[in-house]
């Protein structure tokens, strides 16, 4: 049974359930991110972060990764993107694609809080995020940019910018 298995392996029913509320925690700006599984818990082959985004918050500037796919699933709120040149909005329930290798971006298009579950495969970005916690200050764009360069992550402050404008964000 599955009781018999989670005893012999020294785990327990409890181990299985991550409970709301609970979960590491990081924020950089209008976002906080929530780390629900990460690499160590999955071998490596996916992470889960929630956002959880302050009205008109730009989760990061434009970028593209090169090692990993991510896909949000919009919990609450509007989230607003910007992937391969196309802008989108998606709502609750709606799944937000952005493949390795194009250029993407993504806010609360909204005035009220916004939450996504952040699916990402296979791990490793969210240790970029987790990486904010550590920081004395929000960083300056060269030192995002060479964060980011650490993870496999190109990005663009010039696209950035009319994105930023054309929708009154925070960043």
């Amino acid at each position: 049974s599955a009781d018999e298995e989670a005893a012999m392996s020294g785990s327990t029913v409890n181990d299985q359930v991550l409970r709301a509320g609970e979960g590491e925690r990081s924020r950089l700006g209008g976002v906080e991110d929530v780390f629900l599984l990460s690499a160590a818990d999955t071998g490596g082959r996916f992470a889960v972060v929630m956002h959880i985004f302050e009205p008109r918050a730009l989760a990061a500037p434009m970028h593209r990764h090169h090692r990993e796919d991510e896909w949000s699933y919009v919990l609450a709120g509007r989230l607003g993107a910007v992937v391969d040149g196309l802008e989108v909005e998606a709502g609750p329930g709606d799944l937000l694609v952005k493949p390795r290798g194009q250029w993407h971006t993504f806010w609360n298009a909204g005035d009220e809080e916004a939450r996504c579950l952040e699916l990402i495969g296979p791990a490793g970005l969210e240790e970029l995020f987790r990486s904010f916690s550590g920081l004395a200050a929000e960083p300056d764009a060269e030192q995002l940019a060479a964060m980011a360069g650490r993870y496999g992550c190109d990005v663009d402050f010039p696209a950035t910018g009319p994105v930023v404008e054309r929708h009154r964000l925070n960043f």
